[in-house]
């Protein structure tokens, strides 16, 4: 059974949630502080398929937690907030956040994204035929296990970022737009501007590229966007 942790110090949310996704069939435990968090997610990170983790904590910033958890693991993590602005959302998903929530929020929408996440990090790919792995120049993409390496060095990613990986290199060759790629990532309108994705990319590059500063897997195709190159 696929187990969400929760890290919400909201004690009648996390309550709510809870209830809501063991509707789900899907198994959820809840902690109120950031320092039980970490060491829930340090001591079973790999028992977890998705975290939804709070921004405000009464100690530990989530933001902090967030780059705790993508030093060693590219599991699904739902960020809540009660911010609403759009320069909170952009910095959480440039830390390897994977969605974000804003506070209050529907139960419904909650329920989809938990789906959605826990879905495409453990069995379904939307980028994908029906293939286990890509094998690329110097490079492997285990679509199954969601692992990367490059000349046989495992390449730890975030969720976004293989996400990202395996779209551009399932596409070999084509080039699309910032929003293109956007749309298709992170499967809802596009709603940043394109420094953003920008971001991302670079992010990829440094971890992927023998050269990130002259790619051979990413490339940028000036004033339309990146193409995944067909020799690779």
């Amino acid at each position: 059974m696929n187990k969400v942790l929760i890290i919400d110090d909201d004690k009648e949310l996390c309550a709510l949630m809870k209830k809501c996704i063991e509707q789900e069939k899907l198994s959820a435990v809840t902690v109120y502080n950031g320092i039980e968090g970490v060491r829930l997610i340090d001591e079973n990170k790999d028992s977890y398929s998705l975290i939804i983790l709070d921004v405000m904590l009464p100690d530990i910033d989530g933001f902090q937690i967030l780059q705790k958890i993508r030093d060693t693991s590219n599991i699904p993590v739902l960020m809540l907030t009660a911010k609403s602005s759009e320069e909170d959302k952009v910095f959480g998903l440039r830390l390897g956040a994977d969605d974000y929530l804003t506070k209050p929020f529907g139960i419904n929408e909650l329920l989809a994204r938990v789906n959605s996440l826990i879905r495409r990090y453990t069995t379904l790919n939307p980028f994908t035929a029906d293939i286990d792995s890509i094998s690329l120049k110097d490079m492997v993409i285990d679509k199954l296990n969601r692992t990367v390496t490059v000349k046989d060095i495992p390449v730890l990613l975030t969720g976004k970022e293989f996400d990202l990986l395996l779209f551009l290199a399932s596409n070999k060759g084509r080039v699309f737009t910032k929003k293109q790629i956007y749309s298709q990532v992170w499967e809802e309108e596009y709603a940043f501007d394109d420094s953003n994705i920008m971001s991302f990319i670079s992010k990829l590059r440094k971890k992927i590229e023998p050269d990130p500063d002259h790619p051979f897997y990413i490339l940028t195709v000036r004033g339309v966007g990146y193409r995944f190159n067909k020799e690779a």
